[in-house]
């Protein structure tokens, strides 16, 4: 795509190729920044959780804020980086603009481990409240249910 600004760059809007970068990008974060990787594996065991028991609220709550993590995450490794590109040497100022990137990754990161847990709490607590009865294997009934409809006989 052509930048309006600067006139480089090739003429066209290319969707497809936008998303194939997006994506190199992700799976170049997730792949070599451990502390990308693990956050996104604890995200998808606590979504698997909540996709399980159909709690749409919480699917969505851990998903926005993964996300929210995620681009935080990914906007201070490319600051950091950038920032260690133009000065190689220490300097007081980029060492101000990377602990500033810093900051805002945590802040982040604090918001998403408070939805996890919160959420992850919320995913336990279904587990040991709604023990199932499978009376078919493609109906599920939660026990409370069955016993109330076995009290009326």
């Amino acid at each position: 795509m052509q930048n309006k600004f600067l006139g480089t760059g090739e003429q066209g809007f290319r969707p497809i190729r936008k998303i194939r970068v997006a994506l190199s990008g992700l799976r170049y974060a997730v792949l070599f920044d451990f502390a990308v990787g693990y956050k996104v594996v604890l995200s998808a065991v606590t979504l698997a959780g909540c996709f399980y028991y159909r709690q749409w609220l919480d699917f969505s709550m851990v998903f926005m804020a993964t996300g929210f993590m995620l681009a935080s995450e990914m906007f201070n490794t490319t600051v950091e980086a950038l920032c260690d590109f133009l000065e190689p040497h220490e300097n007081e100022r980029i060492a101000i603009i990377k602990d500033i990137s810093a900051a805002a990754a945590g802040v982040s990161i604090l918001v998403w481990c408070l939805v996890l847990g919160i959420e992850a709490v919320q995913v336990f607590r279904h587990i040991d409240r709604s023990p199932l009865v499978y009376l078919d294997p493609t109906f599920r009934i939660p026990l409370t249910h069955f016993q109330n409809i076995v009290s009326t006989f």
